[in-house]
């Protein structure tokens, strides 16, 4: 029998899964691919520390397009729907862009987590990949509940427009990730009791804000981004709560038609709050990230970015 091998995840070791796998194919209307991840054995209690994870799979990207909505769900090997909580995080990177906020990172282009959230589209709006583009694609699993669930994927079907000749031209808009850690790693420990964490980030650039998600682990209440300065509200993002304190869903905020500016050389603070029940601390327990979509003044600057990608 083999033994797992193990990785390292944002900074923690898990086993990696051996029967995983990455499959990306084109859906049925022609104007999306669906992108699965899976299987993955998830026994009952199980946490995400004692999961074998999924490595991280690489997507080379081989159309123009710009890609407009993402539609996550979680099934087993026959297809049939599975609780959501059992997706601890995922996230996908666009290996040769930087992020804008933190150019540590690579641009974080779609993320998810147990409350699943759906990204429809903005018409009239998109993020532009390219040809030869490579997309990283991160995946962490957990099982709170009493059922073992021994082959689950997840499923992400993601709607994109093609770009060229004869096409529709989007606007092309960059995702933004207010996190608590700031450029860190974005997991970090929960102690028991009352948690309220925050980062002002300095922004760099003039443009609107279209709407706002966010995401939080379990225990989780409330995600606030707002101006520390003159304490004005940008959006306040209250969690849905199982009677457990687990994390069901997240609302996604819409500015109206105007967006939300956002000022270059001005603040703006992100803040995460949870409530622990238990007496203990709870190793990586928490995330707490406000996402939205940014219209840059100057898409020009954007565009020019680019990042070496890993191997």
């Amino acid at each position: 029998m083999h033994h797992p091998m193990r990785m390292q995840h944002t900074g923690m070791h898990h086993a990696v899964s051996h029967t995983a796998k990455l499959t990306v194919s084109d859906d049925a209307s022609g104007r999306a691919w669906v992108i699965r991840v899976g299987p993955v054995n998830l026994p009952a209690h199980a946490d995400h520390m004692s999961v074998a994870q999924p490595q991280d799979f690489y997507i080379p990207v081989e159309k123009n397009a710009w890609l407009t909505a993402f539609h996550p769900r979680l099934v087993d090997a026959a297809g049939n729907p599975v609780p959501s909580k059992l997706l601890h995080h995922a996230a996908f990177w666009n290996t040769t862009r930087p992020d804008f906020l933190c150019p540590n990172k690579e641009e974080h282009i779609f993320g998810a987590g147990g409350e699943m959230n759906d990204w429809p589209g903005v018409p009239g709006f998109g993020y532009r990949v390219r040809s030869g583009d490579r997309i990283r694609v991160s995946t962490m699993f957990a099982n709170p509940t009493d059922a073992g669930y021994p082959s689950v994927y997840l499923e992400i079907r993601e709607e994109y427009e093609l770009a060229g000749p004869g096409a529709d031209v989007l606007k092309s808009v960059y995702p933004v990730w207010f996190d608590v850690m700031g450029c860190q790693n974005s997991g970090y420990d929960l102690a028991p009791g009352h948690n309220v964490t925050s980062h002002t980030f300095t922004f760099g650039y003039d443009g609107i804000l279209l709407g706002a998600g966010g995401h939080l682990h379990d225990y989780g209440r409330l995600l606030v981004l707002d101006d520390p300065v003159s304490k004005q509200p940008v959006a306040e993002l209250r969690s849905s709560l199982d009677s457990a304190s687990r994390i069901l869903a997240m609302p996604i905020e819409r500015f109206d038609g105007r967006g939300f500016a956002l000022r270059k050389g001005e603040p703006i603070r992100v803040t995460a709050t949870y409530d622990n029940p238990s007496a203990r601390r709870l190793p990586e327990g928490a995330m707490g990230i406000v996402v939205g979509w940014f219209l840059p003044a100057d898409g020009a600057k954007f565009v020019a970015m680019a990042r070496t990608p890993r191997k």
